[in-house]
């Protein structure tokens, strides 16, 4: 009985790792000859909070069922984001369609100055000092793809020394 409680899948450890949020749920309506059917769409947000984020939609005619197809999504889709004492590594303009989040590296103590959507990435990302700021687009998916796009282009000064074939002193 003891042995049985100490082994945990692996899968319960995935579930474990991961912090989700759920960015937003849509429900969508199709006109059908019968009347109408309803269908839920889930934009969620997964993170560890030490550098590794993802994304996913769900949709479903349940609520659950579509942030739970949104979670699992999201696992397939997680990216690496380049941290530095708790902040970025320079400035970035995440663009996603009409969406632009332009973010800047902050100050210890100053936390995540973002709105909305871009604040719950940043915060699962594992960042705790940055400002933002979204330009254009306000929908929902558009602002979370364009601040993965902008967090997956940051580049620490050892990845950039490394592409040059220079040391770090170097660069700085």
């Amino acid at each position: 009985m003891a042995l049985e409680s100490k082994n945990i899948s692996r899968e319960e450890k995935k579930d474990k790792e991961f912090e989700e949020r759920v960015i937003h749920i849509g429900r969508v309506s199709k006109t059908v000859k019968g009347g109408k059917n309803m269908r839920f769409a889930a934009l969620v947000v997964i993170g560890d909070r030490k550098g590794r984020v993802g994304k996913g939609i769900g949709k479903s005619t349940e609520v659950p069922d579509a942030i739970r197809k949104g979670i699992e999504e999201a696992k397939k889709n997680i990216v690496d984001v380049s941290i530095v004492n708790g902040t970025i590594p320079h400035e970035t303009i995440g663009e996603f369609a009409a969406a632009h989040i332009v973010m800047k590296p902050a100050a210890n103590g100053t936390g995540v100055i973002a709105g909305g959507p871009v604040r719950s990435v940043c915060e699962l990302a594992g960042i705790t000092d940055i400002r933002t700021k979204s330009i254009g687009s306000n929908n929902p998916n558009n602002m979370v793809n364009a601040t993965i796009e902008g967090l997956k282009s940051l580049k620490s000064a050892e990845e950039v020394a490394r592409l040059r074939g220079k040391s770090v002193d170097e660069i700085k």
